[in-house]
């Protein structure tokens, strides 16, 4: 079925892909936007429930960055360490109208990580608030990073905006042209960070283009009205709460409500609920609390509910369906690839996939030993990112070969273009000469005790080569139960774990995805006598 077929089907209108609409810097977009949809129209009601119109935005982006960019020079990386809000807007935005590169810091990836991002980006300068470095107790974060770059307060900038920047503001508003400067479409506009789940994050530089492709890639994909409202309560450090969670909206004409933390489920239902948000942007991990958190049809107003970032459980489904009433969409994306890649869409939802490719994303599969009916994704399109930036190496960008990018993903792709995840590279384990998905032991787990976490990993074995070990925050879960399941439903019993590690909290990344690489430290320092055979 195409995507013409469906949207008829749907009653819906889907606007056909331009992408000559990324063919610009990404703060000339925001002032096409203004133009289009009005300065004084709404755009951001942010944690405060203060509301801010595309003027605000404008003004307070260029007040602020033309403070920030004082000690910085064109081209010049600049860290943001903000909380999902309109100040990480205007400082994102206020960074890259005056020819800055913001990089994303990820606040809870510790002082070893952030120092590492600052050192890769060659950021001099960290942006951050006050009332933030003191909500959230980062007081000690601040204090190592002190000797890695200049730490620099919003509070402080505020206070002290001069004159100058006064009417460079008061004057880009009306004559933007004067006062912004003019990247290249083709040039970094961002640079972000991998999850880090599997070793060591890397920077990953974006540029203008590669943002606006996917905003534009989206917006062709799934049909939004100037109507809807969007929440939006992840974090702009990720790639997904970045482009879909604050550019999209801002750049289609749709006002979006931020939270400042995907980790206060009561208040986020209310939110949700009083601002009459018709779209929510989540993970499964965060969503499945929310669903738990509200009553009876409290979310029922949502129209679209999309998850990316990691696998969207059959049991997270049902729950909101039954309690709500919505079909949940998932996606599929890599902040190497700006980052959505597929999406199920309404009409065209397919339990088990991730959905179909966007416009203009080529993809092709290399086959892996061991694993049928699969293979190893790469892809290349508009929104595919200018390259890595290593530590070995900082400040250079080493693009993908001929802009093909590996995901490490091995996935499916069926006659319709249905796309199913069996798992990353290193999420498979080879257990006596056979290859074992971790994915499935996890979707095992979390069939048989829902309300619990759990994360699969494989472990070293002196007979069969490694083991796959099951960490669990169920301590009634056991290999018995898990036996039997897999007997039921045609999983081989190769994918039962040799061992079960009880924990009373599975680690996990801000993002939302699991930590593995702290849980094989936690199951490698595990003493024996707190693991069930």
């Amino acid at each position: 079925m195409s995507l013409a077929t469906v949207a008829a089907a749907s009653g819906e209108e889907i606007v056909p892909f331009d992408i000559t609409r990324a063919e610009k810097s990404i703060f000339q977009a925001l002032l096409d936007s203004r133009a289009q949809y009005g300065g004084k129209k709404v755009a951001i009601v942010d944690g405060d429930e203060r509301a801010y119109s595309y003027d605000d935005i404008v003004k307070a982006s260029l007040a602020l960055g033309h403070a920030l960019k004082k000690g910085t020079r064109p081209g010049e990386a600049v860290g943001l360490m903000l909380p999902t809000s309109a100040g990480a807007v205007f400082s994102f935005f206020g960074t890259c109208a005056y020819g800055r590169v913001p990089a994303m810091l990820n606040f809870t990836s510790g002082a070893a990580g952030l120092k590492s991002a600052i050192g890769i980006a060659k950021a001099r300068r960290v942006v951050t608030a006050r009332r933030f470095i003191h909500m959230a107790r980062l007081e000690p974060l601040i204090e190592e990073l002190k000797d890695a770059a200049e730490i620099v307060y919003l509070e402080d900038v505020r206070k002290r905006i001069s004159l100058a920047g006064k009417l460079a503001a008061g004057i880009g508003v009306v004559l933007p042209g004067v006062i912004v400067s003019r990247p290249e479409d083709g040039t970094p506009a961002v640079i972000l960070f991998t999850s880090g789940t599997e070793g060591v994050p890397k920077g990953v530089a974006l540029s203008h283009s590669n943002l606006l492709a996917n905003v534009e890639q989206v917006r062709s994909h799934i049909t939004l009205y100037p109507t809807d409202i969007l929440f939006n309560p992840l974090p702009t450090f990720h790639c997904f709460g970045l482009t879909v969670g604050a550019l999209m909206p801002l750049l289609l004409g749709i006002k979006v409500v931020f939270h400042p933390t995907p980790l206060q489920p009561h208040e986020i239902v209310r939110r949700i609920n009083a601002s009459g948000a018709t779209i929510l942007l989540s993970t499964d991990t965060f969503i499945s609390q929310y669903a738990r958190a509200g009553d009876q049809g409290d979310l029922s107003a949502l129209r679209l509910a999309v998850c990316g970032a990691e696998r969207l459980r059959d049991e997270t489904r049902a729950l909101f369906r039954r309690k709500h009433s919505i079909e949940l969409l998932e996606g599929y994306g890599v902040t190497e690839a700006s980052p959505v890649i597929a999406a199920n869409q309404p009409g065209a939802n397919r339990h088990g996939t991730v959905g179909r490719l966007l416009k203009d994303i080529e993809a092709r599969l290399e086959p892996v030993e061991g694993i049928p009916h699969a293979g190893r994704l790469s892809i290349k399109g508009p929104n595919v990112m200018m390259g890595y930036m290593l530590a070995d190496n900082p400040g250079a960008i080493v693009p993908p070969p001929a802009g093909w990018y590996d995901t490490g993903d091995i996935v499916s792709i069926d006659e319709e273009g249905f796309i199913s995840i069996k798992g990353r590279v290193k999420r498979f384990a080879k257990v006596g000469g056979e290859i074992v998905s971790l994915a499935v032991v996890e979707n095992v787990a979390s069939a048989l005790w829902p309300d619990d976490a759990h994360a699969a990993i494989a472990m070293p074995d002196a007979r069969k080569g490694e083991q796959v070990v099951l960490v669990t925050t169920n301590r009634e879960a056991n290999r018995h139960d898990i036996v039997g399941w897999a007997q039921n439903h045609g999983v081989p019993e190769i994918a039962v774990p040799r061992r079960i590690v009880y924990v009373d909290e599975v680690p996990v990344l801000g993002t939302g995805k699991t930590d593995y690489t702290k849980v094989q430290t936690m199951v490698a320092d595990r003493p024996a006598e707190q693991t069930a055979a």
